[in-house]
């Protein structure tokens, strides 16, 4: 919304005010403002780039009709810092994923709600080549080959989203 009153109203702001006023709407929100991959820290507002492209996948992203608190899956969070950076991971082929890229939040996510978890096992029973938890839930996202096709009528009374990636 941001970036589309900077234009509809010639204001002319850079990408850095676009992000400091993205800031202010919420700590996860300048990240979208670049539209690019980014490797982000602090409360999300430092970015530093990184070379990921994910043209030839599909994602399929599915949001079960389960509401997860932000503050809970904060209060019970165990972050575990990584044995090899999200950075390095982040240059590794799609397809190490797997075993490297973990998302913090699953454990206590997962525990609470059990058909989270059900649903990343769904997606890797469907032969994603990645899957995780988007944030601090409840969507789950995979990572498919382009010209796969997959069945999502298995999730249910779940919203599923699907798209090619460019």
């Amino acid at each position: 919304m941001l970036k589309l009153l900077n234009e509809a109203f010639s204001l002319n702001l850079q990408t850095e005010e676009l992000e400091a006023y993205a800031g202010k709407l919420g700590a996860d929100c300048p990240f979208f403002i670049r539209n690019t991959p980014v490797y982000a820290e602090g409360t999300g507002n430092l970015f530093s780039p990184v070379s990921l492209s994910l043209k030839g996948y599909k994602l399929i992203l599915v949001k079960p009709r389960v509401f997860v608190s932000t503050k809970d899956a904060f209060s019970r969070i165990i972050p575990v810092k990584p044995p090899v950076s999200v950075k390095e991971i982040l240059a590794t082929p799609i397809t190490e994923w797997k075993e490297l890229l973990k998302n913090d939040f699953e454990t206590s996510v997962f525990a609470l709600y059990p058909e989270i978890a059900q649903i990343k096992e769904e997606l890797y029973a469907r032969e994603a080549i990645y899957a995780s938890m988007s944030g601090s839930g409840a969507s789950v996202y995979g990572l498919f080959n382009a010209e796969q096709q997959v069945n999502t009528n298995v999730f249910g009374n779940c919203f599923v989203y699907e798209t090619l990636l460019d």
